[in-house]
């Protein structure tokens, strides 16, 4: 082989080894999103848990009398928030 055919041979194996590596970026990349994916789903589930676990206690500390004024506002500003997504709710039924 001549010089020229020797050097396009070693373009040709070079882009051969590029294009493989292409490809197992590409299923690597696809596999690392189902990844992020399940993750963000199991974070947003465990923030979900996180909330009803504090409103709970919220509700058992006013149930038994432990809140001092701070957590009481803050309490009744989230009952006050809750009822007025119930009544926009209300109102989207009522005009449907």
């Amino acid at each position: 082989m001549n010089t020229a055919e020797q050097h396009l041979k070693r373009i040709q194996d070079k882009l051969q080894q590029l294009l493989k590596n292409y490809a197992a970026m590409q299923k690597e990349n696809a596999k690392l999103k189902e990844e992020l994916t399940d993750a963000q789903q199991k974070a947003s589930a465990q923030q979900k848990v996180t909330d009803e676990l504090k409103q709970q206690v919220s509700i058992l500390k006013l149930s038994s009398g432990e809140m001092d004024e701070a957590e009481k506002k803050e309490f009744e500003k989230r009952i006050n928030g809750y009822l007025k997504e119930i009544d926009r709710c209300i109102a989207l039924l009522e005009n449907n």
